[in-house]
């Protein structure tokens, strides 16, 4: 263990690790841009495509040098993914119980950001993937497994309890204890883009939630879905459009808060 810590030391004393992993915020801000801009046009009729990470690998694809763009993707969220681990290992707060929450956190986070990029390269590659066929196969899968209902059920009341973690460090500002923010207008605004990101996302993140919890109750794997499915399902809603075209705008400030994070970060 002592031999792994000593190298996440050296990882993170590294100039090029830390620019990377910043990169890496700003490459994960540009995805929620181009999410949150798929979702707008889903909300005001205009189609858009799959308002998740899979639909904005392909719109970047898409763009001149895109292709460039994707390896830079992956390369900046294979960064932070490390910068995260390195988190882990070496973790100190007094509190076990604490300590061991964070690591959890951290290693979570780590591999969402794996996930990412690994969907980041199949689209650089020249592949494409469909998160929601993905959910529904892994919704049935589940179910064809023993308790297969109770595991779906469980599947989606963790994904609605990240959705409420998200809103709730939103909502109380917890983000702010790990960025070293500026003064004045710059610190409100940057803020305020926080606040309204983490609320929104939670939002998104809730609702696939509630698709894999519906999943359990009607026996339906085809039920299942990721973000896109999520967002899809919030135009069906009364004032449906308007709510996602509020989710929309409020992943894009998500978007632009995690690009200043890459500024002021504490890392």
């Amino acid at each position: 263990m002592s031999a792994s810590k000593d190298a996440a030391r050296k990882a993170q004393d590294s100039t090029a690790f830390r620019v990377a992993a910043r990169v890496g915020y700003v490459v994960l801000g540009l995805l929620h841009l181009v999410i949150g801009a798929i979702a707008i046009s889903i909300a005001t009729g205009a189609g858009g495509g799959e308002a998740d990470q899979s639909g904005a690998m392909q719109q970047i694809r898409e763009a001149p040098a895109g292709v460039f763009a994707l390896w830079a993707v992956v390369v900046g969220l294979a960064a932070l993914a490390a910068w995260q681990i390195a988190e882990a290992l070496l973790e100190r707060d007094p509190d076990t119980k604490k300590a061991w929450a964070h690591r959890v956190k951290y290693l979570g986070t780590a591999v969402t950001y794996l996930a990412i990029g690994f969907t980041a390269a199949v689209f650089a590659a020249g592949g494409s993937s469909d998160s929601e066929d993905s959910a529904s196969s892994f919704s049935q899968t589940l179910m064809a497994a023993p308790a297969g209902v109770f595991l779906v059920g469980l599947v989606g009341l963790v994904i609605l309890g990240i959705g409420v973690a998200f809103v709730f460090r939103g909502v109380t500002r917890k983000f702010e204890e790990n960025l070293s923010l500026p003064g004045g207008a710059a610190r409100k605004g940057i803020v305020a883009f926080g606040v309204a990101g983490y609320v929104a996302k939670g939002i998104a993140i809730g609702v696939a939630g509630i698709l894999f919890l519906a999943a359990a109750v009607t026996h339906d794997p085809e039920a299942a879905g990721g973000l896109d499915a999520a967002l899809k399902a919030l135009v069906e809603l009364p004032f449906g459009p308007a709510v996602l075209w509020v989710v929309g705008v409020g992943l894009i400030l998500y978007g632009l808060f995690s690009i200043a994070r890459a500024r002021y970060a504490r890392m």
